[in-house]
């Protein structure tokens, strides 16, 4: 068992990550930059130690100063969370030298799925559905669009070492393709330090559907459902969902089986989610691979009652799954909406600030995930994500009425958020009928 965990992150991930520590009797270190002093995390783990200035490459991406307070503080495991260093491989292995477990996959696991290319590979090898498109990395905007000729417009234009939409764009003929490559490449390099791109089919109207799995040192690997994460902007995920209304039990059954074999294809081990298209003709394709704990992992954890995250923690100490297959049994649909502190009517500009005042609800299936409370701050320097409102219900119907509630209950005095943004959302008639593709919120809102 560890005795001691450092968590390298910040906001509510750092919070959910130091419960379920508290709760297998594990001590933890928060780590902190200057800007998040008074931070939550920073006052309920058992240590805190602050890594440098307000800018992100200054701290939470200081692979030496986070490694230096996991000497200090002589912890046995340290918990990325989600973004930050989550799935940089040369940081794992930078761990492995330090002789500090990383709770998550290997750096070769890593480095196989998160390459976007490489993972495209390895999946077509695996005769895992991929969208058609390149095999080989893309470093120039003439050969790409050569290939884009060959795979026929509309394409997507995409970061090898891309995520959270950076380094994405659509082209819809030979015209727009230039400049549509360079701007990609553009933020491949100042977001991941890599030109490396690759070039796909665009799959229009599709659903975003992605499969939680959970893989342990003795390949045993088990899938609990599908999220549908259609509901975007800019290809920032809004709205997550399970079930999805659009898999009937054949295609989930087909869909877990092939994420089982993508988790397979490279011996992965620790939590991860297979993400796929699904177009409107039900023909799913591999899209990616996130060797992390997902944001939106609670919406899962309500539907299948596995808590993901203290599962995740065992793995990486060496224990096996506690749960098989088929001891895996859904119950009900649940619902997460991000709450965000940003101002939609203005191009959801971020809006940090002082929370001058906060009321969070309560009650049966509601679940409130945040690292902000009265008199908190929000820095400027990272994302604007601030809360994640959580539901469940017996039904779809249900979810939908409980989450509207609860947002109606939910008090964010100071800042501005996109709480009434969602449930513009949340009162579609479209929406409530479920007939959702990831182009709902251009089609349907005018931003």
């Amino acid at each position: 068992m560890f005795r001691k965990i450092l968590i390298a992150n910040r906001g509510e991930i750092a919070v959910r990550i130091i419960r379920a520590c508290r709760e297998m009797g594990i001590k933890t270190v928060a780590v902190y930059s200057e800007a998040d002093r008074e931070a939550l995390h920073t006052q309920l783990a058992d240590e805190a130690i602050c890594i440098g200035p307000a800018p992100s490459t200054e701290s939470y991406l200081n692979m030496e100063s986070i490694l230096s307070a996991c000497v200090a503080a002589k912890v046995d495991a340290i918990h990325p969370g989600f973004g930050f260093l989550s799935e940089n491989s040369r940081f794992v292995e930078m761990c492995q030298k330090c002789h500090i477990t990383f709770i998550g996959p290997t750096a070769d696991m890593m480095e196989k799925m998160g390459n976007k290319s490489e993972a495209r590979k390895t999946m077509m090898q695996a005769g895992v559905p991929v969208v058609p498109g390149t095999k080989e990395p893309v470093y120039d905007s003439q050969t790409g669009k050569k290939l884009a000729e060959q795979i026929g417009y509309p394409v997507m234009i995409k970061a090898s070492s891309g995520g959270g939409g950076k380094g994405m764009r659509i082209s819809e003929s030979a015209e727009d393709f230039e400049e549509n490559f360079k701007i990609a490449q553009l933020e491949s390099v100042r977001g991941f330090a890599d030109n490396t791109m690759y070039i796909e089919k665009y799959v229009q109207e599709p659903r975003h559907i992605e499969f939680q799995i959970l893989a342990d040192k003795f390949g045993n690997i088990v899938q609990l459902g599908e999220r549908d994460c259609s509901i975007q902007r800019h290809h920032q995920k809004v709205v997550e969902e399970s079930p999805s209304v659009a898999l009937t039990p054949e295609l989930r059954k087909e869909m877990g089986e092939a994420a089982i074999k993508a988790a397979k294809a490279v011996n992965y081990e620790s939590a991860g989610t297979i993400e796929f298209l699904l177009d409107k003709n039900k023909n799913f394709y591999f899209m990616e691979m996130n060797t992390r704990i997902q944001v939106e992992h609670p919406v899962t954890e309500m539907v299948s009652g596995v808590d993901i995250m203290k599962e995740m923690i065992s793995i990486a100490e060496g224990s096996p799954l506690s749960i098989k297959q088929e001891d895996v049994v859904l119950n009900g649909h649940a619902m997460e909406c991000r709450i965000n502190a940003e101002d939609p009517a203005h191009n959801f500009r971020p809006c940090p600030g002082v929370i001058s005042s906060i009321h969070i609800p309560g009650g049966n299936g509601v679940r409130i995930d945040t690292a902000v409370y009265a008199g908190y701050e929000i820095p400027p320097y990272y994302d604007s994500m601030i809360a994640k409102v959580i539901v469940h219900g017996r039904n779809r119907q249900e979810t939908i009425d409980k989450m509207r509630s609860t947002l109606g209950e939910l008090i964010i005095d100071g800042v501005t958020t996109n709480v009434d943004f969602q449930y513009e959302i949340l009162n579609n008639k479209d929406f409530q009928a479920g007939d959702i593709t990831t182009d709902f919120i251009p089609e349907h809102f005018d931003i």
